[in-house]
């Protein structure tokens, strides 16, 4: 056979060449084609489930998660009207915190304050009794201006970067939610009076406490109420679920000015205010 038959034959029935593949952990390489393992997605979650955050932006409850991209930008004004029906979770600088966090092959999905919850309204039906033997007051509101939480969807458009670490998630999500504030909440406890130190402590609200003080003792409240009562505007901030003690904490002002405990319509007691700071 002659030399160029052969060399015919020889493509024909061998499969064209290709390069050697390079190697996965190539730099830049392996956050394109590889998922997190576990342990890295367990590093996330530890990282940001529980945290605590300052709203610097609306940020609206809504039905479905509140997409935001792993560059920073996000549909502003998609946000402003997914919260046209139940308005915003929370106001600017209050504290809200990431109850829940899941992690897929794109996105990492933060849920606020337990997320979005179906309306209900069992508040209305606890009474503020006033003891055994007294005469049970009307339901604390008539109006449901329940809160509920909500779910931000933080997308990429690969797959999550294995390098990815809990502070590069809060440095992206800083426009609208900034973490920082956390890092100083010890200095920030020590600033504050003995008394509240030790309500903190002890996971109680006492009147003079701020919403902030409260978050930290008691965490996210499980309804949020309001009301104006004869021109006073007040904001009842709801604990636990029937059968069982719930605990009624009323702001004015940014400040606690009462905090009720009841149980199956049986009144409440009302925490002693806190001493002024020596």
């Amino acid at each position: 056979m002659k030399p160029a038959s052969a060399a015919l034959l020889l493509a024909l029935v061998l499969p064209p060449y290709a390069p050697a593949q390079a190697p996965i952990d190539q730099k830049g390489k392996e956050d394109q084609v590889r998922r997190l393992t576990d342990e890295e997605k367990l590093t996330l979650i530890r990282g940001l489930a529980a945290e605590y955050a300052k709203v610097k932006t609306f940020l609206p409850h809504s039905t479905k998660p509140l997409k935001y991209n792993a560059d920073g930008t996000y549909d502003k004004a998609g946000w402003r009207a997914a919260g046209t029906e139940f308005g915003p979770v929370a106001r600017i600088d209050e504290l809200v915190q990431v109850t829940r966090v899941d992690i897929e092959d794109d996105q990492i999905v933060l849920t606020i304050n337990g997320g979005f919850k179906p309306k209900g309204k069992w508040y209305q039906h606890v009474e503020m009794g006033g003891g055994l033997g007294g005469t049970a007051t009307q339901p604390v509101t008539n109006k449901d201006t329940r809160s509920f939480g909500t779910t931000i969807a933080l997308e990429w458009k690969g797959r999550i970067p294995p390098s990815i670490t809990p502070s590069d998630v809060k440095k992206i999500l800083k426009p609208v939610l900034d973490f920082e504030q956390r890092s100083a909440s010890e200095d920030y406890f020590a600033t504050l009076p003995k008394e509240i130190q030790e309500a903190i402590k002890a996971k109680r609200a006492a009147v003079g406490m701020s919403r902030d003080q409260v978050l930290l003792a008691m965490g996210v409240p499980r309804d949020k109420v309001r009301q104006t009562v004869d021109g006073l505007e007040t904001e009842d901030w709801i604990y636990g679920l029937p059968p069982g003690r719930i605990t009624f904490v009323t702001f004015a002002n940014s400040k606690v000015i009462r905090v009720e405990d009841a149980y199956a319509g049986l009144g409440g007691s009302t925490a002693p205010p806190l001493k002024p700071p020596q």
